[in-house]
């Protein structure tokens, strides 16, 4: 029996739809990024996963989920071919309500059933937090579609060192993961770490401060890249984050969520980036299990601004397992992907709990990912 009512799911199903609002039907259905997916796409798509978690999973109901199964699951439908095959917005606003009336209805009557998904409530929060990561997602959208309808004028920055302020964090006992029922698979089972002393920064690597690192020739130094980032450098021609622009008489950097450009965390960067610019600094990214220290300890400025780089692989903790389903984190533990904690100021409150873990490939500069340094 379900503890969950569906108050915020309703929240967050109606702020998905609104995210059409604004945007062109080219926008709607423009793929900004080679990442993201279109933003018509992103809203069918989390009320495909509503309804097939409840319905189809804990009813048996197929109705709605067997129509659209074939495109908004992700791994049947490819992302550069999603747009073409997606419903104009009127006629997915319609869809949406009509789904929202239905899933409605379910919640109401999984109060009163049994099923190893309701227990405690698990699957209202773990759709909720579906709703919540690709809400953050399709910000992103409108950020690259925003991206491309600046006019570029210069921004007022000053380039700046690498120093920062270091908190000491000393040898100590720590639980990791996270024990509540909204808890991912890869946050569990919680378990006991023992960190070494070890130093954090404060506060996160601002753009003054990744300026600074561009004018040292940052990214011409192959000494401060490690093999794969050099020549993903190369090959990529990769010379700033992904968002600055170059002009004559210095940089455009829109960053209209910060008043204070300058000061404001760096974001835009890749993992490759992030390790690079550490060893410029003299320093190194943080270990997951520091960072998660760190935060639980209280010692950490500005979290959840942007996600922060950390320098492990994402990882299963000892004593792994897979739920619901196998591909939520199991496909990503492969070495190719990368850990970033501490959301940003696009993530909804679902996710910005100490344990929760992102994971990106190192290459990645769209998601509003920057660093924290730390060192030994």
């Amino acid at each position: 029996m379900t503890a969950n009512p569906p108050s915020r799911i309703a929240q967050l199903r109606q702020a998905s739809v609104a995210m059409l609002d604004g945007l062109t039907p080219a926008q709607q259905r423009c793929q900004s990024h080679p990442e993201l997916s279109p933003m018509l796409w992103h809203v069918g798509h989390v009320l495909f996963m509503e309804t097939y978690w409840l319905a189809e999973r804990v009813f048996g109901d197929t109705s709605v989920t067997n129509a659209w199964r074939d495109l908004y699951v992700p791994e049947l439908a490819a992302k550069d071919e999603r747009s073409a095959r997606l419903p104009e917005a009127p006629d997915l606003r319609r869809w949406a309500s009509q789904i929202a009336e239905q899933n409605d209805a379910n919640w109401q009557h999984a109060r009163n059933v049994d099923h190893p998904l309701l227990a405690d409530g698990y699957l209202a929060a773990f759709v909720r937090q579906h709703y919540a990561q690709h809400l953050e997602t399709m910000r992103l959208v409108r950020t690259q579609l925003a991206l491309a309808e600046y006019t570029p004028a210069p921004t007022a920055i000053e380039a700046e060192s690498p120093d920062t302020v270091f908190e000491t964090v000393g040898a100590h006992v720590v639980d990791i993961g996270t024990a509540t029922i909204d808890a991912y698979d890869n946050e569990q089972p919680v378990f006991t770490a023992y960190p070494e002393t070890f130093a954090i920064a404060a506060r996160c690597v601002t753009n003054a401060q990744w300026l600074g690192f561009i004018d040292a020739g940052g990214y011409q130094n192959a000494d401060w890249w490690d093999d794969a980032g050099w020549a993903w450098r190369e090959s990529a021609q990769v010379e700033h984050p992904q968002h600055w622009h170059a002009l004559e008489n210095g940089w455009f950097i829109p960053t209209p969520e910060f008043a204070d450009i300058a000061q404001a965390p760096v974001h835009g960067i890749g993992w490759y980036e992030a390790r690079a610019y550490a060893r410029y600094a003299g320093a190194r990214l943080p270990r997951e299990l520091e960072w998660e220290a760190a935060r639980r300890a209280g010692v950490l400025s500005g979290v959840g601004q942007v996600w922060e780089w950390c320098a492990d692989a994402f990882y299963p903790y000892p004593g792994f397992c897979a739920f619901p389903y196998d591909g939520y984190s199991m496909p990503w533990f492969d070495g190719g992907h990368f850990v970033a904690r501490g959301a940003s100021l696009h993530s909804e409150i679902e996710i910005r709990r100490p344990g929760f873990r992102n994971f990106y490939p190192p290459t990645h500069r769209h998601i509003h990912a920057g660093l924290r340094l730390a060192y030994t």
